[in-house]
């Protein structure tokens, strides 16, 4: 089963899609990146940008589910209305293709990689890097966070 997870941003939207064999619980990564906008473009085409690059992602890797991190809590209001804008444009993706979307708060996501709600930005990294099985910790911060959330739900599926 191919999970697509997503780490939503307006500047910086991190996407991570994985492959995990429930049965056996192995997980492969498949693809990683970032849709990254400019600041000088104006929101409704920054979050243009984000539809279209999410649904080549999509179109490319036609994942069986989406997983995205809720927005939990933000202490700028008008960084977590941003954050709410660029998910709703991956909810719209969601419905567009049929795909269902698993949300997860950024406690989950830390409790079902390490065990520990409150894990740091930096455990949290080195497990994906264990997880996944690679030479370096993704980069940037958003396409780890990406990763952490399609694992997550695919935990989710496994033990559930």
């Amino acid at each position: 089963m191919i999970i697509f997870g997503i780490d939503p941003g307006l500047a910086t939207t991190g996407y991570g899609v994985i492959k995990t064999k429930i049965k056996s619980q192995k997980i492969e990564l498949i693809d990683f990146g970032c849709i990254i906008t400019k600041s000088e473009f104006s929101d409704d085409k920054r979050l243009e940008k984000i539809y279209k690059e999410l649904k080549k992602i999509v179109k490319k890797h036609k994942p069986a589910k989406i997983a995205v991190e809720e927005l939990f809590f933000a202490k700028n209001v008008k960084t977590a209305l941003k954050v709410g804008e660029a998910r709703g444009v991956i909810l719209l993706v969601a419905r567009e293709v049929k795909v269902p979307v698993f949300e997860f708060t950024p406690l989950e996501v830390k409790l079902a990689i390490t065990g520990y709600g409150r894990a740091s930005k930096q455990q949290m990294q080195k497990m994906i890097k264990n997880l996944l099985g690679l030479k370096e910790i993704p980069k940037p911060d958003d396409v780890a966070d990406a990763l952490a959330v399609a694992i997550c739900c695919a935990n989710t599926l496994i033990y559930s």
